[in-house]
């Protein structure tokens, strides 16, 4: 009996090992074989990782099959600091590409045609695109333009010499409350330490009403384009108390941006990358003949008034020195959150998904 029972207490021991080895075996394989798969995907990876990106030919052969190519784009086609894309196909670069380009002659405004697809390029100041993009017009910033254009102007016998002497007065904001001369206009009164919403009044004054405005104690100051105000800034009928163009805490941003529709870039993003490469370029170009780029403006009837006047203002904004994607990024993000903390932007409180919502930078353009 007792050797019986010996002799089966073997037998089991012997099961017990053998479905252990069998264990250990089938978890021996498994480890092998998840690192085998992952030896494979860490290849796979690095192939696709260490993959040589398209050369430009190649890019511009791609650009071929995009849906828009055969038919080309339209642009809104203006002058002075929103030039860009009218200069672009004047001088050539867009058909350096391959990328047929024509002007948007239908009557909507810019952030309309631009929204609905209508049109797809346009160049205007950040702070006339900024808020719709971010309330979900169908538009994004791809790359930036120039530095300046834009100042706050007061009567130069008027006894304003500061920002402090305008609390409690009005502003004329011409284009309107919402458009860039407010937002504009909000941030100088902002860096001076004064609350535009509460310690001035911005109100629409035509500029074309603006000199008489002042002159009977309407408005105190104006915020407007610098083209505007030049023969009266030289002829010392106004001044500037804050600008775009001389201050140093506005010259380090763009004022103005290129933007494109957001379903003309999903569906050709290599018309879109050349596009925008092509503005920066031929807006390079203007900063190094600017002469020649202004007399163009004037001969397409863009620019009116005398050349020496219009080249002298043109002179004053910065095209193509530092204005690239790093540089517009960085200023669009503090714009943002600027215009976050004003109240100009309230739809959204988070300036990081404002920016993933409105910077889509395609050029990859950097300036050494």
């Amino acid at each position: 009996m007792n050797n019986l029972k010996r002799v089966l207490a073997l037998v089991l021991a012997l099961m017990m090992a053998c479905s252990l080895v069998a264990c250990g075996g089938k978890e021996e394989a498994a480890q092998e074989e998840t690192k085998t798969e992952a030896t494979e995907n860490t290849e796979a990876t690095t192939e696709e990782t260490t993959e040589e990106p398209l050369t430009m030919e190649e890019e511009l052969e791609l650009m071929k099959s995009e849906p828009a190519y055969e038919e080309g784009f339209t642009y809104f086609r203006s002058g002075g600091c929103t030039s860009g894309p009218m200069m672009a196909d004047y001088l050539g670069y867009f058909e350096k590409y391959g990328i047929k380009a024509e002007a948007y002659l239908g009557g909507d405004s810019w952030k309309e045609a631009i929204g609905t697809n209508a049109a797809q390029c346009a160049v205007n100041h950040i702070a006339t695109c900024l808020v719709p993009a971010a309330n979900d017009v169908n538009y994004a910033i791809v790359g930036g333009a120039m530095i300046g254009c834009q100042s706050l102007w007061v009567l130069a016998d008027s006894g304003y010499n500061s920002l402090e002497d305008l609390k409690g007065k009005k502003i004329s904001a011409p284009n309107g409350i919402g458009n860039s001369s407010y937002n504009i206009g909000a941030r100088f009164f902002d860096a001076d330490g004064i609350d535009p919403l509460t310690e001035v009044e911005f109100i629409q004054v035509e500029t074309s009403a603006c000199i008489a405005a002042m002159e009977n104690g309407e408005i105190a100051a104006v915020v407007s384009g610098d083209m505007w105000a030049w023969d009266m800034w030289k002829n010392g009928q106004l001044k500037y108390l804050r600008s775009i163009t001389w201050d140093e805490d506005f010259m380090d941003e763009p004022c103005c941006v290129t933007v494109l529709n957001k379903d003309f870039i999903k569906e050709n993003p290599m018309m879109a990358k050349y596009i925008t490469l092509a503005i920066y370029e031929a807006q390079a170009w203007m900063g190094e003949n600017l002469a020649e780029a202004t007399q163009i403006q004037m001969d397409e009837g863009l620019l009116t008034g005398e050349f020496d006047k219009l080249y002298e203002c043109m002179e004053t904004y910065q095209w193509g020195a530092v204005v690239d994607d790093s540089f517009t990024e960085r200023a669009l993000q503090e714009i943002t959150e600027d215009y976050i903390r004003l109240g100009l932007l309230t739809t959204m409180k988070d300036a990081d998904k404002v920016m993933e919502k409105i910077w889509w930078p395609q050029a990859n353009y950097e300036i050494d």
